[in-house]
């Protein structure tokens, strides 16, 4: 436990201070650390700014500090950066695609420094999406609502989905991936008493009894599962991992939901598997981004679409840094922080085989 006050630094641009920071969390972390804002334009999406400008001016505050808190902006926190930082004990990523690429995190290992990604801030609201999406697409809700808005009388739809495949309840449950979603999304399964199976080759083998839930392969989820929900993250093991052959397990009357990345499926594959009419598919991601204007998958009567919302909402904007104060106020305490980058991460991020460790 330390007994002076640490200096937080936050990287990050002008947006993030404006949408992610919430004044109610700034003084949580006052209360017992100095924190600074250091504004950094720059970079793309979840890349690192590599503005020479920004990367010393990084350099400069980096022996002053105990933390470094980066996002959006935000130089990458190299080797040069850690060695500078002296003193230097926790750098954190508020939202980096769960996969520290703003972190050189063998250089901060190296160093004893704690490494902690908050992205999964936007769990929360994927997480209850994904159960929307499973229970809109059993009442195959895309084609409901497609008869509802006809300028004429409304007929119930022939193939009538919705009518025979339409309760949650007691169903038989495959996900794909079970990290932060998956695990939320298992407690929001429970009360509907669904037979939960998962394949994820990165999970601690201790999880499936914790959580109550079968770990097996992608061949057994895709094939006996009533509804089948994909979570995976985006790696170069993933993409396209779910193609012709891996769809055409799929069981008549089941349902496909999609809630991570639109390029881990064949999307010429999915579209031919439900030209079939024989599954309904729930997806709010889809490759390529946006879906095309002539795309058939926006006229297929068995598909309901969202346009890539699940974890966008004001809420999780907020969390990423909420999290972060509360793994700071943990570790400056001496206690355990939850959301640590661990060698297992970054595995995944490179489709390395996975050591199931805890």
């Amino acid at each position: 436990m330390v007994t002076t006050r640490p200096k937080v630094l936050i990287v990050c641009n002008q947006e993030v201070r404006d949408r992610y920071l919430a004044e109610d969390d700034l003084r949580r972390l006052s209360v017992f650390a100095d924190w600074e804002w250091l504004r950094s334009e720059g970079g793309k999406g979840f890349e690192p700014n590599e503005d020479p400008q920004a990367i010393a001016a990084l350099c400069q505050r980096a022996p002053d500090v105990d933390a470094i808190v980066v996002c959006h902006g935000a130089p990458r926190i190299s080797r040069e950066v850690i060695e500078l930082g002296t003193r230097l004990r926790f750098v954190g990523e508020l939202e980096g695609d769960r996969f520290a690429y703003r972190i050189d995190t063998a250089a901060a290992w190296e160093r004893g420094i704690r490494t902690v990604d908050t992205t999964n801030g936007s769990s929360y609201p994927v997480a209850e999406w994904a159960l929307a999406l499973a229970i809109i697409s059993l009442r195959n809700a895309g084609e409901q609502f497609r008869h509802m808005i006809e300028p004429k009388e409304y007929r119930r739809p022939v193939t009538d989905f919705g009518y025979i495949h339409a309760e949650l309840y007691g169903k038989k449950v495959g996900l794909i991936g079970c990290g932060h979603i998956g695990r939320r999304l298992i407690s929001f399964l429970e009360p509907f008493h669904c037979d939960v199976r998962v394949y994820d080759p990165y999970i601690p083998k201790e999880l499936p009894d914790t959580l109550g839930f079968l770990l097996t392969s992608l061949d057994f989820v895709m094939s006996d599962s009533d509804i089948v929900i994909c979570l995976a993250p985006l790696t170069p093991a993933t993409r396209q991992m779910i193609g012709r052959r891996e769809l055409g397990l799929l069981r008549p009357g089941s349902v496909f939901v999609n809630v991570s990345r639109g390029a881990i499926v064949d999307s010429e594959a999915l579209i031919e598997r439900l030209r079939r009419g024989d599954i309904v598919a729930g997806l709010d991601v889809f490759d390529p981004e946006p879906i095309p204007a002539d795309s058939p998958i926006k006229r297929l009567p068995n598909v309901f679409l969202s346009p890539h919302i699940a974890g966008v909402t004001a809420a999780s904007r907020w969390r990423f840094f909420s999290l972060m104060v509360d793994e700071l106020d943990r570790f400056f305490h001496g206690h355990e922080t939850l959301f640590d980058l661990v060698p297992r991460t970054l595995a995944n991020r490179r489709g390395e085989p996975a050591t199931r460790t805890g």
